[in-house]
């Protein structure tokens, strides 16, 4: 017995040049479409009569781009749900995942270049739009964020058995890469200006906070985030902890001053945590 299906379009590939007079803008994303709804015929017979094609998902991408993809992922992907909802009787739910890889325009000859760009890092934009025939929903984020500071980071006092060999330590590097998703209380907002304002926040608490461990640090950066941006009601942060190990130099007749450290990909910590307003 069949009990939940859904279908869609992953890894739609689309970069968008916006030529504006005098200066080009040029967006780079991957969008992934799902629809859930009445699609057992499919499943039990074979019957395609409600199914719309992937490839026609893909083609609606391309296509609603022209138009409608001017202004933010989570607007763009609000307008392909509705388009969908529209097109295809038989579903009940349309869902868009967005993500976003920013471009920054290059300098030459001491201004922005009008038309070349570069990319910072694998940082990207992110967001997952649900829709109903009644409602919507509007999840942002962020991901692939690398911060590093060399200050202001602790661990001690920590639970200690037969096994552990981790010395406590006040003054560490802290790294880590963020990820962050949140969900906005309504599907009608300046998205991008709250995610400017989050992403703010995230960055200025990384690296201002007195950091007793990355637990603390993730309350702290959520707790930023909620306060800077009234239209977020939860997030969820996932800080990895990329450990820089510190060398042992007198193993060379050197004095260790805490300055050279050894980075190790892995293993690493995980620490991850959800937040939400307190209710009123």
């Amino acid at each position: 017995m069949l009990t939940e299906s859904n279908y869609g379009k992953s890894g739609i590939r689309l970069v968008k040049v916006i030529r504006r007079e005098g200066s080009h803008d040029l967006r780079d994303v991957t969008v992934a479409v799902r629809l859930e709804g009445r699609f057992e015929a499919a499943h039990v017979s074979g019957d395609n009569a409600d199914v719309l094609p992937t490839d026609t998902m893909k083609n609606t991408v391309y296509a609603l781009a022209r138009d409608c993809f001017d202004d933010s992922i989570e607007s763009f992907g609000l307008a392909l749900c509705d388009h969908f909802l529209r097109h295809a009787p038989a579903a009940s739910r349309a869902s868009v995942e967005i993500a976003e890889n920013p471009w920054r325009r290059l300098t030459a000859g001491g201004a922005e270049h009008p038309h070349a760009f570069f990319r910072e890092g694998a940082e990207r934009r992110l967001a997952n739009v649900s829709r109903t025939r009644e409602n919507a929903e509007v999840t942002a984020g962020l991901d692939s964020l690398t911060v590093l500071k060399t200050a202001g980071s602790r661990f001690e006092g920590f639970l200690k058995d037969r096994y552990t060999t981790l010395a406590e330590t006040r003054d560490r590097i802290l790294a880590t890469v963020v990820e962050a998703r949140w969900k906005y209380v309504a599907a009608s907002l300046d998205f991008d200006r709250s995610f400017a304002l989050a992403r703010q926040a995230l960055l200025e608490t990384f690296a201002m906070h007195d950091s007793a461990s990355v637990q603390h640090t993730l309350h702290a950066m959520g707790e930023a985030v909620l306060a800077a941006v009234p239209e977020v009601s939860t997030i969820r942060l996932s800080l990895p902890n990329k450990h820089h190990l510190p060398v042992d130099l007198s193993r060379f007749g050197l004095e260790s001053e805490n300055e050279i450290f050894v980075a190790t990909m892995e293993p690493y910590g995980l620490i991850e945590a959800t937040l939400c307003r307190q209710s009123e």
